[in-house]
């Protein structure tokens, strides 16, 4: 049951708030609550780097070995500890002084591999699953996760007691019924204040019956559901012929990796035994006696704040024509052998990416499998249990589980991109670092070829989100990998570790990445219609059967592809011209009436334009000859703030339209200017004031303050990246710097 936290009760309402600190701030602390639970030193925590750029915390036995292994600047930042060596600078005259002053406090995060690590937080469903599998598997917790697992969700708790999809959404019955199930397992009592407000929070939203798919599927693993009260998850849709227009293979590659330990699980109807902490759970969980409930009956309850995707007719039929084969018809050996499939696929993920997984989610699934299948003691469960540290992350308020298991590659290569264009690569000392960070790219870049195994898509010559263990391919990583490198190894200063021939790889790649609209999707080409999202049984997530076309990744192969020419002349320039053709088309077509284009993987019209402006630019397409980008400045600048600056909320992902926050952003406000810089906007007065909001807002240290998460995912997922507040806007400044002089009207 892990440790006991019984300490006073605490019933004072308190507001979270955000903090002002020359170190990483944490997200949201609430203090008087955190006072509740164990709080450990956080001097104790290290990060450890692997081989292979992977990022684990390790919390050490005693303060002699933490002696022995003095804090890095970085770890310190991460932990929120106090910066003795930080710079301290007088406030910045002109904007490439900002851009140096930011970047001379972003260089000490650059880790001794050459990368950027990242907390990469926000969805609050992910912390379930790595604890919900070490409780089922009886596997210990390392030293440091229940206090700082347990402080986390403390400070991320909402005003009425429970939890959201993520950090800033309203409380669910998802976040609420798992992460309060989390607490408990770590040793809260029921009767901790913190647990009543929740158990409280829960029980106003109908209780843990009326939690979405996903939310019943974890539970009942936990046998705190009943698999009867489960939708179906037919492992035997994996032993259809792949021609089949609904096989999972043609399914978004993260639908396919969850569903498929999913319906492993669900065929077995896995559960943990049934002990006297589990009836506890049981009963708190819902508002009506555990024993007393008819769960087949609630397959399709869930709470109207839950349901981002409601049921289609078409999948409502379907779960009843299976639930119909499944009671009178269903064979055992059928169910036998699409069991057996899905674990060949399983073993297939594991050893295609040496246990650390796609993602959190099928990664914390997969290990159950695992357990199940071949027992603690095999050597893949060992090996999957290990990798799973790498998803954890600690920082101020706590720990958390990472989105990834980090973006390395992705940050890596924004940043070099920052540097080049702002004109900071001309620095000798900074030029050390950069050296560092192409050599990180040059090991990243994959080079086993994984076309089919497992429905993968080719991946030789691609980059990955995180690091080459996780190895799956994706375009804009490959893309701005690939963009960064070429710039890097164009100058003069610099060699060429990333050879002619890889860098042709790459674009092998990427031209095979094409959709039939002429856009370019995530992981890999559409391999079924839209049609398919009528099957979408998640209830919480929008947009997951298959792959679509997205502004940004199509723009990013397109700057890739551009930057491609200039560096090697001849290499299929037909095919390459011929795609940035018609890449074009698909983002022309993709502007909405008002200027703007939507942007699903970051918040959201800002970050859209900063890419399609740029790909434009490619083609010679500016402000003065171009009506797609005058619409593109209008509209942005028709959103820009009194201040100067730009601000916009995860709700404008949700709603599609253009919603804000109480106050200007500095990541919204650095990417609404790249895009009007991009599109070579001829008026330098808005864009001057952007420049100064940032310039105004920067700490004396150099750094940015963090006021609200930039990423999405799947329309309803928000999730931070807090290094866009450095790099995007370094880049911003150095970029005004060079394109409208380096000064500041008085």
């Amino acid at each position: 049951m892990g440790y006991d936290i019984d300490k006073q009760a605490y019933n004072t309402e308190v507001s979270y708030f955000f903090i002002q600190v020359e170190t990483m701030e944490p997200s949201r602390f609430r203090p008087d609550w955190s006072k509740t639970v164990p709080e450990l030193d956080k001097r104790l925590w290290r990060l450890n780097i692997g081989p292979d750029g992977g990022e684990s915390w390790e919390f050490l036995t005693s303060e002699e070995e933490a002696k022995s292994r003095p804090l890095s600047f970085a770890e310190k930042y991460f932990l929120g500890l106090d910066l003795e060596d930080a710079p301290n600078v007088q406030p910045a005259k002109t904007p490439l002084e900002s851009a140096v002053h930011g970047y001379e406090f972003f260089r000490r995060l650059q880790l001794n591999d050459g990368h950027w690590a990242s907390p990469y937080e926000g969805p609050m469903f992910l912390l379930p699953g790595i604890v919900f599998s070490f409780y089922i598997t009886q596997t210990a917790f390392p030293r440091g996760w229940p206090e700082e697992i347990t402080q986390y969700l403390v400070n991320h708790t909402n005003d009425d007691g429970g939890w959201g999809i993520h950090t800033e959404g309203a409380s669910t019955v998802f976040g609420t019924s798992l992460n309060y199930a989390v607490l408990r397992i770590l040793g809260m009592k029921k009767d901790h204040p913190i647990a009543v407000r929740a158990r409280a929070c829960l029980h106003r939203l109908g209780g843990a019956i009326a939690n979405p798919h996903w939310g019943k599927l974890w539970l009942a693993t936990l046998n705190c559901y009943d698999w009867n009260g489960m939708n179906p998850i037919p492992p035997e849709l994996w032993l259809l012929p792949d021609w089949v227009p609904v096989h999972p293979g043609r399914w978004w590659c993260h639908a396919r990796q969850v569903y498929l330990p999913m319906g492993y699980l669900y065929g077995e109807q896995l559960s943990c035994p049934i002990n006297a902490f589990i009836r506890e759970l049981r009963e708190e969980l819902y508002v009506d006696d555990y024993d007393s409930i008819d769960f087949s009956k609630h397959r399709n309850t869930v709470y109207e704040t839950d349901l981002c995707h409601p049921h289609t007719t078409v999948l409502n039929s379907l779960n009843w024509l299976m639930d119909k084969y499944f009671t009178f018809v269903r064979p055992q050996w059928i169910r036998k052998l699409g069991t057996k499939k899905a674990y060949q696929l399983i073993q297939l993920e594991n050893e295609n990416t040496d246990y650390a997984c796609l993602g959190p989610v099928n990664a914390a699934l997969n290990t159950l499998c695992v357990y199940y299948q071949e027992g603690p003691s095999s050597k893949a469960f060992q090996k999957i249990i290990r990798r799973l540290h790498e998803f954890m992350w600690v920082q101020p308020e706590g720990m958390l589980m990472r989105g990834t298991n980090g973006l390395q590659v992705w940050e890596a290569s924004f940043t070099l991109n920052a540097l080049v264009d702002s004109g900071l690569c001309e620095s000798k000392m900074y030029q050390k670092d950069m050296i560092r960070a192409l050599e990180f790219l040059d090991r990243q870049q994959i080079r086993n070829e994984y076309a089919g195994k497992g429905y993968r898509h080719n991946s030789k010559g691609a980059w990955p989100f995180s690091n080459i263990t996780q190895g799956y391919t994706v375009s804009d990583t490959t893309s701005e990998a690939l963009r960064a490198v070429l710039k890097v190894q164009s100058l003069p200063e610099f060699g060429k570790p990333v050879s002619l021939s890889r860098l042709r790889e790459a674009v092998d790649v990427l031209l095979l990445m094409q959709n039939k609209d002429f856009g370019f999707a995530s992981y890999e080409p559409a391999r079924a219609s839209e049609w398919l999202e009528q099957l979408n049984p998640a209830e919480v997530f929008g947009k997951i059967m298959v792959e679509y076309s997205y502004p940004e990744c199509t723009t990013s192969v397109v700057l890739a592809l551009r930057a491609f020419t200039l560096y090697d002349e001849s290499y299929r320039r037909e095919e390459i011209e011929k795609t940035i053709r018609n890449a074009l088309s698909f983002v022309i077509k993709s502007q909405r009436p008002d200027g703007s284009w939507y942007g699903s993987w970051a918040i959201c019209f800002t970050y859209a334009a900063m890419f399609a402006t740029d790909s434009l630019a490619t083609v010679g397409r500016c402000y003065e000859n171009c009506d797609v980008q005058r619409k593109a400045c209008e509209f942005l600048l028709s959103k820009q703030r009194p201040d100067g600056g730009w601000s916009e909320s995860y709700m404008a992902c949700l709603t599609e339209n253009y919603t804000e926050t109480e106050s200007s952003l500095v990541t919204q406000t650095s990417w609404a200017l790249l895009a009007l810089m991009h599109a070579k906007y001829p008026h330098r007065k808005p864009i001057e004031k952007g420049i100064q909001f940032i310039m105004k807002t920067q700490a004396s240290n150099g750094s940015w303050k963090q006021n609200s998460i930039e990423g999405i995912f799947n329309k309803s997922v928000a999730i931070a990246y807090p290094n866009y507040k450095f790099y995007f806007s370094i880049h911003a400044l150095g970029l005004f710097a060079r394109q409208y002089g380096n000064y500041i009207s008085e």
